[in-house]
């Protein structure tokens, strides 16, 4: 979206900024705002109806706390709506506005940590987590977040301490177990993974992510019925996701079902979900070599050769849109030869 097209943010707090040079801003309410505007407008005519007077005494509203934490809330409060939109440098401003104000609530840190994790600013996010650790050791939200920024800079030890603390505060969490076991997974943990994999599904039962990683952990394991079963547990619950979709139809395909409905539930799944065409997306979300190997030569059919071709075009625009990225390596780049 260009500058021009983003909704006024700031119009929704409906706040009256002034202040002077150097000072910063002040926030006032709807109500008060009126009525500062009414005397000033009062004084204004009075002084061209009477006599000036000698001196001009002035005058600054300092808001009291209460009226500093409601505004604090508000403008929090809007951050997580333009952060839901994906406005991601107005999210983190307004969340750096509302910390300024109350830089007491642990909550408005984690929401500007949040805000600064999804817009690559990982230095600035450590910084805020810190601060909402400091004020609130207890919340186990912190301590995940905490584990997300561990997970993006690839210490999935790390990461696995971070969830695990977390857990001990709160121990029903589907989706701490979901994260945990992804960690697990990467340290190449596969036993402990599907633990906390079933730890997940067993507290969310439609918690299809989960039971699709259930599955992926199977297959690695040379335990393909069971990676079959967990998938078409997690289309059952949606049938309208790619990944366990893709997944079945390579196994199913590997396995000897070349029939035209394994053919059309890989199309389904590439038109779903086109990433998935692409082997570095595969490997990224937890697809192991073995599966990934049966994927590659589901691949090599013709039958799927147009929809593998559409797949791959629009991973690569929709790369060489996004900042900071790369596009598709030469070897993905190219549909795989047919012997």
């Amino acid at each position: 979206m260009t500058q021009s097209g983003r909704p006024k943010v700031i119009n929704q707090l409906s706040l009256f900024f002034v202040g002077t040079r150097g000072s910063g801003p002040i926030l006032f309410s709807q109500g008060l705002r009126r009525s500062i505007l009414a005397t000033g407008l009062a004084a204004g005519l009075g002084c061209c109806f009477t006599t000036p007077a000698s001196a001009l005494v002035p005058y600054v509203y300092i808001p009291e706390e209460e009226e500093l934490e409601a505004s604090a809330l508000s403008i929090a409060q809007a951050s997580a709506q333009v952060l839901q939109t994906g406005q991601l440098e107005d999210a983190a401003s307004l969340a750096d506005l509302s910390v300024r104000l109350v830089p007491s609530n642990p909550q408005s840190w984690l929401l500007l940590a949040e805000a600064q994790l999804r817009n690559r600013d990982s230095a600035a996010a450590k910084e805020a987590l810190a601060q909402a650790k400091l004020l609130d050791a207890d919340n186990a939200g912190i301590w995940f977040a905490e584990a997300s920024l561990a997970m993006t800079d690839d210490d999935f030890a790390h990461a696995e301490a971070l969830i695990r603390k977390g857990l001990d505060l709160d121990p029903e969490n589907a989706n701490a177990y979901f994260d945990l076991g992804n960690a697990l997974f990467l340290q190449g943990k596969g036993e402990e993974a599907l633990t906390a994999f079933q730890e997940a599904s067993a507290r969310q039962e439609d918690f299809w992510p989960a039971i699709n990683n259930e599955g992926l952990v199977f297959y690695e394991a040379d335990q393909p019925e069971a990676a079959m079963e967990r998938w078409r547990q997690a289309i059952a619950i949606n049938d309208q996701v790619a990944e366990p979709a893709l997944a079945l139809a390579a196994a199913l395909y590997n396995q000897g079902d070349q029939s035209e409905a394994t053919i059309g539930m890989a199309i389904r799944a590439l038109d779903r979900e086109s990433d998935y065409a692409a082997e570095d997306y595969q490997e990224s979300q937890l697809w192991g070599e073995k599966l990934r190997a049966v994927t590659r030569h589901l691949f090599m059919d013709s039958r799927l050769q147009s929809a593998l071709e559409r797949a791959l075009a629009l991973v690569k625009l929709r790369r060489l849109e996004q900042d900071n990225t790369t596009p598709l390596p030469e070897e993905d780049s190219t549909l795989p030869q047919r012997p």
